[in-house]
């Protein structure tokens, strides 16, 4: 029986924060996993160094699931992005363990592959109509079988999810201090429709075609954008309006057929209950790093499967290479999958992690390397120190805070 002998956290800015946790069992093996909370990185690192860190040592490494009953239920507060987060760096790293010790990757102790590989999606985005057109070109051309389109809204200064000149990604926590962005939500829902027919039109319908509306949405606006949308055939639109009033759902059912994807800021599989077994979304995008790890991610996609709901899962640069990793382990072996979000990390990230995944037509593959594939390198990881960032604030053009 391997016990564990150290659990070490590590806070590191290698383009922008992750939070690491690495666990050492009796035998010499190592495993890691992401406790990155965008914007919030420095409460996981803390809830994991005072209180989750201490009660791992001793515990049997190869009791992946008894620990995480352990964590969850023996804290009595449960739930929530802090707690969530947590416990999943605590588990997918004890399934990295486990991984290594089999010397087989993460997707064969889930069952082997479904598939022969995931497909991902990348973020195109573009100031203008002609920029963002370009821009699925560019993911096009490399081979990309679906692409999301966000493009700037004429007369508002600045829109959540537009990459910063040529980067690869885009980087929301970008401040010491909250920014503040403008929305217009009549604006929107007219801009909309015009740049997906721009794209349609000069592309065709020969690659899926994605969205997000960020949350920004009322219910009956939501519906109104997903029937404008129908012509152009989405994959789905995503986070269409907040989901804390889930039968609000229904309302958008009622009003069109396009797609719905939500579920990025869910840590739990009662945060999702109702939406699935009412069939009131299509895809459910909850993250592996975000909703307790593997062991629970699996279960949810266990319940989805049973509606006929299909996975999503987030993967936005605010995870680290480790829970990228992990995800896409879960994503080859399950048998409902939908599609797998995937933005490229900033530079730097590879001087930290190294990875084993590797893409070809379309299609991520986590690699054979035992365990999720991903190490982590503390000396380099030393050179990037934590840097604060906030996520910014949307206002209404009077003022008022509104949903993002």
């Amino acid at each position: 029986m391997a016990t564990i002998v150290a659990a070490e956290v590590f806070v590191t800015c290698p383009g922008r924060n992750y939070v690491t946790l690495k666990l050492t069992t009796s035998d010499g093996v190592t495993g890691i996993g992401d406790a990155t909370l965008n914007g919030r990185e420095l409460s996981v690192a803390s809830y994991l160094s005072d209180h989750v860190c201490p009660v791992l040592i001793g515990q049997d490494a190869d009791r992946i699931e008894h620990i995480w009953q352990y964590l969850y239920k023996g804290a009595y507060w449960r739930r929530g992005p802090v707690t969530m987060t947590a416990i999943a760096a605590v588990d997918v790293a004890l399934w990295d363990i486990k991984g290594k010790v089999a010397g087989l990757p993460v997707y064969q102790l889930l069952g082997g592959a479904a598939r022969d590989g995931v497909t991902v999606y990348g973020h195109a985005s573009g100031d203008t109509v002609p920029q963002l057109l370009d821009d699925v070109q560019r993911f096009l051309d490399r081979g990309f079988r679906a692409v999301r389109a966000q493009a700037a809204v004429p007369g508002l200064e600045r829109v959540y999810g537009m990459r910063k000149g040529d980067g690869v990604t885009y980087e929301p926590a970008d401040g010491a201090l909250p920014s503040e962005e403008d929305w217009d939500t009549g604006a929107y829902l007219d801009f909309v429709p015009t740049y997906m027919a721009a794209v349609r039109e000069r592309f065709g319908y020969g690659f899926q075609l994605l969205h997000d509306a960020h949350h920004r949405l009322s219910p009956i606006e939501a519906g109104r954008l997903g029937k404008s949308l129908e012509p152009y055939r989405m994959f789905w639109i995503e986070d269409p309006t907040p989901a804390e009033d889930q039968e609000t759902f229904r309302l958008i059912r009622q009003h069109t057929t396009t797609p719905l994807a939500v579920g990025e800021i869910f840590n739990s599989i009662w945060d999702c209950q109702y939406l699935i077994t009412n069939r009131l979304i299509d895809y459910i995008r909850t993250s592996v790093s975000h909703a307790g790890g593997i062991s629970h991610l699996r279960k949810i996609f266990s319940l989805a499967e049973l509606y006929g709901v299909r996975t999503g899962s987030h993967g936005a640069g605010d995870l680290s290479p480790a829970s990228f990793a992990a995800a896409l382990h879960v994503d080859l072996s399950v048998p409902n999958f939908g599609m797998q979000e995937y933005m490229e990390h900033l530079p730097g990230y590879e001087e930290v992690f190294t990875t084993s995944w590797r893409f070809e037509d379309g299609l991520m593959h986590p690699g054979e390397q035992p365990g999720i594939g991903v190490e982590f390198d503390e000396k380099a990881a030393a050179r990037f120190p934590y840097e604060r960032r906030y996520l910014p604030v949307n206002r209404l053009r009077d003022g008022s805070v509104h949903d993002w």
